[in-house]
This record gives structure tokens, C-alpha cells and sequence, in this order.
């Protein structure tokens, strides 16, 4: 992975100084290589910071083709290049280095856009096209790797990163409707105003005309009278092959790689098929915590030793956490409802301390393969009588504390009749966070609330949905597709994935989210994903060969960090008490500091079963405390 900050000026104002200001920021992304391209024109700049995995000798960017029409900068990795080059040079196209980012360069030269449904893997990129003077910029197709872009001035600015481009000149403002319309984790907006993301699976065209955004991907999921029965000893068989072969791409680098390791059947079958794949033992990084309900150390110790791995254990502390806490939003951006967060910032440290460069992970699984609990809950809804359902989500409750109020609502939800008459149910998953944003909305100040008006924020994504991708699907894949859309890119590969490894100069490579995977995921049928209450069926058939008994048989465990926020004594305890309680809050424009307080002074007198909704409630407000602290927004 690397870092871009792309500039596109109609008036030709471009300032040197602001876009080397800007890759420094970007220094942790890339800090092998930092440099840029202006045009004769002065109109274009593309930047580059640059993390060296593959062609480490030749592979600087930015890269111009032979007679410098197309200028390219790259964030990411792209695999099978190694045949698509060959490809390209037998058809007389001259390379200049040995990287696989150059054959995005000669793909566009070739078939223009389209050129995207040629790559595969996790990416960003900017082009500029001289023959035709128009900026190309395009992400992955499931928001892996970011780009954001904000018109200021004239110009469109274009970065990995919303700090880059503070650094290059787009003042940081608080955008109130993308907070409270929940925008900047629904849609492609930001907490910054005027800065959105391109969104997953989408690209950018920039004219002297204007700007225009493209789908070119999505998940296609099959409607329910077009689902296909699918025999399932082939299904298993033909998935075990495609995860091998997705994971086999995946190593290849000229650095060293690694796997991080939980207790759960995603991370493990990595591992597993990393391992079988590999005559050398791998490189296996667990986090511990000392709370036993959230530890998975032990799992995790029995399955690197079956595959001979070298095994790391990171013991995590709740100081240590909290001590990581405000530079894991910094590096993020955006809120965070868990100190997970901080956990996936330590992890990738230690890890990048030892050398390796790249790391593979195991998110992706649970939003495609039906691993959360909430997906269970709605089969169970859309498939049992009433007396029968109700058994079935009481045990699924209790066999799912740890995430209680997360994943399923700890209560009744009022005021989303809406969900219901335009899906025809309400999804699981969006229960608990409909509660946490009723139970937010108390603490807002009355210009808040008078802002907020009766807008609700899951009607702002109801609203925006792709009605063509929902339509006539099974409960099931639409409540798969839309947290695909909107948690998945925007909270969980945010603060769980790239934002968080290359805080550390670490590569995170997701077998899983594949798109030749997932192409062929989709089109299987609810009943081989989730069947006889067992979450991701198929995932745990085929994957069963290379994980231990006990992974294979092991439920969903969710990766969070313990909660501290309302336990006196804790060191995050003490961070929100007196974050919140400071003058720090007086400069986030959405609550009443009075109840701010006085939902402190309450907090520690609710139920356990209460403490993940309500430290999901403090984290988000000390989130916003310290993205105003780091980045000094006005209003």
C-alpha cells in the first residue's frame, strides 16, 4: 500500500509547497519513496508516497507511459499482473519498471475505463489523461484501500487520506448533516465538510465540464426466483479452490509476510491455507487480551502450533489501549464505538517491528458469508412460526453476550416502522444502532436537536439504496448487501483495517474479499451459508481441511476490546471522564455538556448487559473530542 494525493486545477493555482506539505503527512503510507508529477500546464499534480513490496528497485511512482500522454499513481496491490503484462507487451506495449501498478497505466491506454474490470485485488489510483485532459481516479471494489476528494477553490483534490488534504489546503469544518444524517458511516460523506469518499466499486471522471462518479461493480446478489440450487459437495469444492487460489496470490511479494491469527474459523483458515501453501512455517500474530471473554489467545496458540507457525503473541493492556486510543482516531478519522480500534494500531506496530511487511487478514467473511449473529436472527425471522423464532433468538441471544446491544438490540426499537414497508422486515443489525442513536440524540444540545428535526438517519440510507440490487433478494442477502455497502468500507476496513496497518507501514492483504470469491459466494443460496444454525456453512466446509476441530466447530466470536469505558480504575475510564468533562467538548458543536455529564455520572450504575451500548455511546463522543483536537475544526 502507498499513499496519493492528486490535485486537478482548471485555474492553474497549484502550490508546490501545499502538496509537499501534504505527502508528509502521508509519510507513514510510504515511506520508502515520496514523489510527485506537475504538468507543463501547471494543472495537474499527482502525488505519491511509497511503501516498497513488489519490484523494490524500479517500482517508484508517479509512472508516464513512453510518450508521457498518461501520468499514474497507485495505492495498492494488483494481482495476476505478472500474465496481464505479458499480455500487454506481446501487444507492444513498453514497460518501465517491474511493479504490478504499471499495468493499469497501459490497461487504460487500451480500454479506457473499462480497464477496471481487468484489475483484481485492493486499490486506489489517480490517472491523468493528456489526450483527452481528464483525471481517472477509481477504488477497489469493496472500499478497501480510501480516496477521498473535495472541490475547493477550483480545484478537485484527491488523497488517501482527509489529513493530506488538510495539509494541502482544504480548511477542516464539522459537516453537521453528515454527522447527524449518519452520512459518514451510511454513505460516501465525511465528519469534514465538502470531503467524501469515491465510494467502493465506483471511479471519478474530472473535465474542464465537471465531475462524474460511476459504478462500475457490485454485488449482484441473485433475486429468489433466480437462485440457483447448488449441489453441495461441489460448492465446497469449488470455494476451497478459489479461497487457495485467492490466498496463493496474495503472498506473493518481495517482502516478508505474515497472518494475523484470532480464535475464529476466518483468521485461522488463512492461516491454514497460508501454511498449506508454504513449505516454510509462517508468521502468526495473535493480541491478547487478559480479560478471558475476550481473549483468544488460547485458540490461537492450539492452531499455529498444528501448522507449525511462528507464533506471536501481544499481550494488550486496558492502559495500553487507552494510552493508544487518540492516535488510532487521529490515524482514522473518523469514530470509533470500541477500543478495537487501538487494539488493531498496537498489533500492527509490534508486527511491523519485526519485519514484515505484509500481513494477511480475515476481514470480509462475516458480511459475505452470513457470520454475524444478526444474520442468523434473520433467518430465523423470515423462516420459523412465531412460537419457534422466538426460542430460537432468546438462545441466540445468551449464546452471544460479548456483542450484546451491537449486533442484536438489547430491546424493542421504536420509530422504524419505515424499514419494514420499504424492505419488507427490518434487518437485524440495523436494531442496535437505531437504539444507540435514540439514546445519543438525548445528549444533543437543543440547536442539535432543532437541526435534527424528525430526520432519521437509516431513512437517509433507506432512501439512497440501489432498489435493483434489493429487489425480490432474500432477507438475508439484503441485510449482507447493505452493511457491505455502508459498515463494512466505512467503520470496519476504516478502523479495523487499512487506516490502522498503514499507520504502521504495514500491507493488509483480505483473501476474502476477493472479487472472483465473491462472485461466486453470492450466487450460492442463503441455506449454504447459514444452515442447521451454523453461521458461514460453506466457509467452514471448505475450509475445514486446514483449520483444528475446535476452530471449526467454534461460533462467531466478534473482535472487541474488552469494555473499560464505564469500570473506575481503568485508565480509559479516567480518558472519557475527563476528555468529556473538559473544555475539549465545549468545541464539538452537537451536545449539551450537562448531559454529557450527567450520562457519565449515570453510566456506572446501569446493568453489565447495558455497558457495550453505553460504551459505544462514550467512545463515539471521545472520538469526536479528539478528531477536534487533532484536526481543529470549525463550524
Amino acid at each position: 500500500m502507498c499513499g496519493i494525493l492528486s490535485v486537478y486545477s482548471a485555474g492553474s493555482n497549484i502550490n508546490e509547497d501545499k502538496i509537499k506539505d501534504g505527502l508528509k503527512t502521508l509519510h507513514h503510507r510510504g515511506p520508502d519513496h515520496s514523489g510527485y508529477w506537475l504538468s507543463e500546464a501547471q494543472d495537474v499534480v499527482l502525488g505519491h508516497t511509497r511503501l516498497s513490496i513488489i519490484d523494490l528497485s524500479t517500482g517508484d511512482q508517479p509512472i508516464s507511459n513512453a510518450d508521457n500522454t498518461l501520468h499514474l499513481v497507485v495505492n495498492g496491490e494488483f494481482y495476476d499482473f505478472e500474465s496481464i503484462r505479458s499480455e500487454l507487451q506481446a501487444e507492444g506495449y513498453q514497460f518501465k519498471t517491474g511493479s504490478d501498478s504499471e499495468i493499469a497505466l497501459h490497461l487504460y491506454d487500451k480500454n479506457g475505463t473499462s480497464c477496471l474490470q481487468h484489475l483484481r485485488g485492493e486499490f486506489a489510483l489517480t490517472l491523468w489523461d493528456q489526450r483527452n485532459k481528464t483525471l481517472f481516479a477509481a477504488r477497489d471494489r469493496f472500499g478497501i484501500n480510501p480516496l477521498f476528494y473535495a472541490e475547493y477553490q477550483g480545484n478537485l483534490y484527491l488523497a488517501s487520506e482527509i489529513k493530506a488534504l488538510i495539509a494541502a489546503g482544504i480548511p477542516p469544518e464539522w459537516d453537521t448533516d453528515a454527522y447527524l444524517n449518519r452520512d459518514f458511516f451510511y454513505g460516501n460523506n465525511t465528519l469534514f465538510k465538502g470531503i467524501r469518499q469515491i465510494p467502493p466499486g465506483h471511479f471519478l471522471l474530472a473535465t474542464g465540464s465537471g465531475i462524474e462518479i460511476t459504478k462500475y461493480w457490485d454485488f449482484n446478489y441473485p433475486t429468489v426466483a433466480d437462485t440457483e440450487q447448488h449441489d453441495e459437495k461441489e460448492s465446497v469444492e469449488r470455494l476451497r479452490n478459489s479461497l487457495l487460489e485467492a490466498t496463493e496470490t496474495r503472498l506473493r511479494a518481495d517482502v516478508p509476510v505474515g497472518v494475523y491469527l484470532s480464535g475464529g474459523v476466518d483468521s485461522c483458515a488463512v492461516l491454514g491455507m497460508t501454511s498449506h501453501l508454504r513449505d516454510q512455517p509462517i508468521d502468526a500474530f495473535t493480541l491478547s487480551f487478559s480479560d478471558k471473554d475476550y481473549d483468544e489467545a488460547v485458540i490461537a496458540k492450539k492452531m499455529a502450533k498444528h501448522v507449525n507457525a511462528n507464533h506471536h503473541i501481544i499481550p494488550v493492556t486496558q492502559e495500553l489501549l487507552a494510552d493508544n486510543f487518540s492516535a488510532a482516531i487521529w490515524h482514522g478519522e473518523t469514530f470509533c464505538m470500541n477500543a478495537h480500534n487501538a487494539g488493531k494500531f498496537i498489533l500492527s506496530r509490534e508486527v511491523q517491528k519485526t519485519g514484515t511487511v505484509v500481513i494477511l487478514t480475515g476481514e470480509g467473511a462475516d458480511e459475505v458469508f452470513g457470520g454475524y449473529s444478526s444474520f442468523r436472527s434473520d433467518l430465523i425471522n423470515s423462516s420459523s412460526d412465531d412460537s419457534t423464532a422466538a426460542q430460537q433468538l432468546n438462545q441466540l441471544k445468551s449464546a452471544n453476550k460479548v456483542s450484546a446491544g451491537l449486533h442484536i438490540a438489547s430491546e424493542q426499537v421504536s420509530d422504524v416502522d419505515f424499514i419494514k414497508r420499504n424492505l419488507g422486515f427490518e434487518p437485524t443489525w440495523m436494531m442496535p444502532l437505531a437504539a444507540m442513536f435514540k439514546q445519543l440524540s438525548h445528549l444533543f444540545s437543543s440547536n442539535t436537536l432543532h437541526q435534527l428535526a424528525d430526520s432519521n438517519p437509516l431513512k437517509h440510507l433507506i432512501n439512497r439504496l440501489d432498489y435493483n440490487q434489493i429487489k425480490d433478494r432474500h432477507p438475508v442477502h439484503i441485510a449482507m448487501y447493505i452493511l457491505s455497502k455502508c459498515a463494512l468500507p466505512n467503520y470496519i476496513l476504516q478502523n479495523l483495517g487499512d487506516r490502522m496497518e498503514m499507520a504502521n507501514s504495514l500491507e493488509g492483504r483480505l483473501p476474502f474479499l476477493d472479487h472472483k470469491v465473491i462472485e461466486q459466494v453470492v450466487k450460492l443460496p442463503v441455506e449454504l451459508k447459514i444452515k442447521g444454525g451454523v453461521e458461514k456453512y460453506i466457509l467452514r466446509e471448505a475450509v475445514r481441511p486446514f483449520v483444528i476441530d475446535e476452530v471449526y466447530k467454534r461460533e462467531k466470536h466478534p473482535f472487541l476490546a474488552p469494555p473499560s469505558v464505564i469500570s473506575p480504575g481503568e485508565k480509559l475510564y479516567q480518558l472519557v471522564q475527563d476528555t468529556l468533562r473538559s473544555s475539549l467538548l465545549d468545541n464539538v458543536p452537537f451536545f449539551d455538556k450537562n448531559k454529557i455529564i450527567s450520562y457519565l455520572d449515570d453510566s456506572t450504575k446501569q446493568p453489565e448487559a447495558q455497558w457495550p451500548a453505553i460504551e459505544a455511546i462514550l467512545l463515539e463522543v471521545l472520538s469526536l473530542c479528539l478528531l477536534q483536537k487533532h484536526y481543529k475544526l470549525t463550524v
